[in-house]
């Protein structure tokens, strides 16, 4: 595989190993999360349907296979069967959040069939209370309490609002985003959140701290007029600014604090390091914020794409250090907010810069592929399990629908440009230019 076109072909390819590995039933298209050696029976991830490792994770790469070519019949079939399902089941479905519940399935539904998407919208507007969603998610024994954050919480399901619009948008988003405000730790410097008030292992970040939960009140607080949630917004990322380092022209805050003694102290990935959080200076942008703490908003975001490209990934410098990738924790998806940066700076000699990384991270899905007849896929580490080489998984956040995703729009990028397309999402629309979310058109 060489040239141009390998991003597109080892994308195609990843996908087709995909599709031949959903099964359906009574109840229609499913996905087992991982693909076990030796033909051991596969069973559905525990939510089925979820964004994360279920059904909905197949909208986005099918919107984006969209935008340069026709669906299959297949493909099309897989599709109609998605709405099907996430349509009926959205009216009886008890969570909420973004990654593994109607938010996401209001995502998927958008993406595939506009319009469909107002009975998981309707049902959010429906569950929300004054402190949020309740969770099914086991996050702490015994407690359904509202989360906080991005991935399980009320910062996604506000930023899935803000994004889908719509009647349910507002109200939605306005119930969300005041109960982030009442969910909030004043600290020195700011404003802090955990997964719950009580949390006391913080993860500063994008998918499940501060940075994510800062970026959602902006969003919201720009759509709605609401300069308190803007203003909760800036005190938010002064609070990730104190707990993190500048250091060598960039920015990058710690893993957890206090830090887990298995774990690398700073990662560099969408959901725990600067890949995600860069998001929450453009969200800060989005709102008509100029700067936080004497430094200049996007002077912050580029800070934090100069630690990617100084950290030394996507390369396996130790264990640990860099053996993921996928969407949530890898390659994948700094690749992702590489190629939403350079689109962004469209025409500045910055995102080239920009491009050439996301390349490189291109590059590096390819170098790592497990291709055969049945197509391709991707084998991660856990340099704490023995053997540390994990089965191959097939879904969006940790899996090859979502690498599958990223290489086909990195090979629509490098065919056309800057101005291609973007198929935007409700956690990364802001980090874009408007004309170019194929989502919003």
């Amino acid at each position: 595989m060489a040239g141009d076109d390998m991003y597109r072909e080892l994308g195609e390819a990843a996908w087709s190993w995909v599709l031949g590995q959903v099964r359906d039933d009574d109840g229609g298209p499913w996905l087992p999360e991982t693909v076990a050696e030796g033909g051991e029976e596969a069973a559905p991830a525990k939510d089925r349907d979820s964004l994360y490792a279920g059904i909905a994770g197949l909208a986005p790469v099918l919107a984006e296979i969209a935008q340069y070519r026709e669906l299959t019949g297949a493909e099309r079939t897989l599709a109609a069967g998605i709405v099907t399902r996430l349509s009926a089941q959205a009216e009886n479905r008890v969570e909420a959040s973004l990654y593994d519940g109607l938010a996401g399935d209001a995502m998927a539904l958008r993406l595939l069939a506009p319009g469909s998407e107002s009975v998981a919208l309707r049902r959010l507007a429906d569950l929300a209370t004054p402190e949020g969603w309740r969770t099914t998610i086991e996050f702490e024994p015994g407690s359904d309490a509202p989360l906080s954050d991005v991935i399980a919480g009320t910062a996604g399901i506000v930023m899935t609002a803000v994004w889908a619009g719509g009647e349910f948008a507002e109200p939605i988003a306005a119930t969300g985003g005041e109960a982030l405000l009442r969910a909030a730790d004043r600290t020195p410097a700011g404003l802090d959140w955990g997964m719950t008030p009580r949390t006391e292992r913080r993860m500063p970040n994008y998918s499940h701290g501060t940075a994510g939960v800062a970026a959602a009140l902006a969003v919201a607080g720009a759509a709605l007029g609401r300069a308190d949630f803007v203003e909760a917004a800036v005190q938010g990322a002064r609070h990730v600014l104190s707990v993190g380092s500048l250091a060598d022209g960039g920015f990058a805050a710690p893993l957890m604090i206090p830090p887990p003694e298995d774990r690398e102290p700073v990662t560099f990935t969408w959901c725990h390091g600067p890949a995600g959080t860069s998001h929450l200076f453009a969200a800060l942008a989005h709102a008509g914020v100029h700067e936080v703490s004497g430094l200049a908003v996007g002077e912050l975001r580029d800070r934090c794409l100069t630690s990617l490209l100084t950290s030394g990934i996507p390369e396996r410098l130790r264990p640990g250090f860099w053996d993921n990738d996928g969407r949530c924790c890898g390659t994948a998806g700094v690749g992702d907010v590489l190629l939403d940066a350079a689109q962004d700076l469209a025409g500045e000699s910055r995102a080239q810069t920009l491009l050439r990384a996301a390349r490189t991270m291109g590059d590096a899905l390819v170098a790592r592929a497990v291709e055969d007849e049945a197509g391709a896929r991707w084998r991660f580490l856990e340099h704490r399990e023995d053997p540390p080489l994990l089965p191959p998984n097939t879904a969006w956040m940790q899996g090859a629908a979502g690498i599958a995703a990223y290489l086909l729009r990195l090979g629509r990028f490098v065919e056309s440009g800057p101005g291609a397309s973007v198929v935007d999402r409700p956690d990364q629309w802001w980090a874009v230019p408007p004309h170019l979310r194929a989502a919003a058109s």
